[in-house]
């Protein structure tokens, strides 16, 4: 398991390496630490998890955590000296898994790191879901404009303009969202103030 761990504190740094490396070994273990968060760091250490420790996350952090999670989503865990109801909904929404307010103990280490990567696993799915709802509702969006050209341009009902895009669609082998989007670019050409 590779580990990102940032911390201006040194002491408290080796502290969470010298518990992970007890939960899961020496020769399973990679650990990086850093005093400072910064996307490249994941880019060029590519960690299974990050561990952030801080007095309370200031604004520039949760920011670069929100791009990181955007653009390289990994398990972030963060410990915090102080906290209020405001620094932890920012935290969880830069995509933190584990947000523990003064509570570091290294002997717990091995079950926060669980219990992140498994939230982690879990809000990715949620995400992919989501994503895929959006995309198949902009697809069917599609697909129902061009039923509609295909209803008005042929004289064709409903059931039966589906029917004709489902048939050209396999007959060419392409996704029936692709054939929507075809008719749709071509009805704009042919008819560039409207369909």
């Amino acid at each position: 398991m590779n580990v990102l761990i940032i911390d201006p504190d040194a002491s408290r740094s080796a502290l969470v390496a010298e518990g992970i490396r007890a939960d899961y070994g020496d020769q399973e273990t990679q650990i990086r630490q850093g005093e400072h968060f910064e996307l490249r760091m994941l880019r060029d250490f590519d960690p299974d998890m990050v561990i952030i420790a801080c007095e309370s996350p200031d604004r520039d952090m949760l920011e670069a955590l929100q791009v990181a999670n955007e653009a390289v989503p990994r398990p972030v865990i963060m410990f915090v000296d102080r906290s209020d109801a405001n620094a932890t909904a920012k935290a969880l929404e830069a995509g933190v898994a584990a947000y523990i307010v003064d509570g570091f103990n290294p002997r717990r280490i091995s079950s926060i790191l669980t219990v992140a990567a498994q939230r982690f696993a879990l809000t990715q799915s949620m995400r992919a879901d989501l994503n895929k709802a959006k995309a198949d509702l902009a697809a069917r969006k599609v697909i129902d404009r061009a039923k509609g050209v295909l209803m008005k341009s042929r004289n064709l009902s409903e059931d039966e303009a589906y029917k004709a895009l489902r048939k050209h669609a396999m007959d060419t082998g392409r996704p029936i969202h692709a054939i929507a989007t075809d008719i749709l670019a071509i009805t704009g050409l042919l008819n560039p103030e409207g369909q």
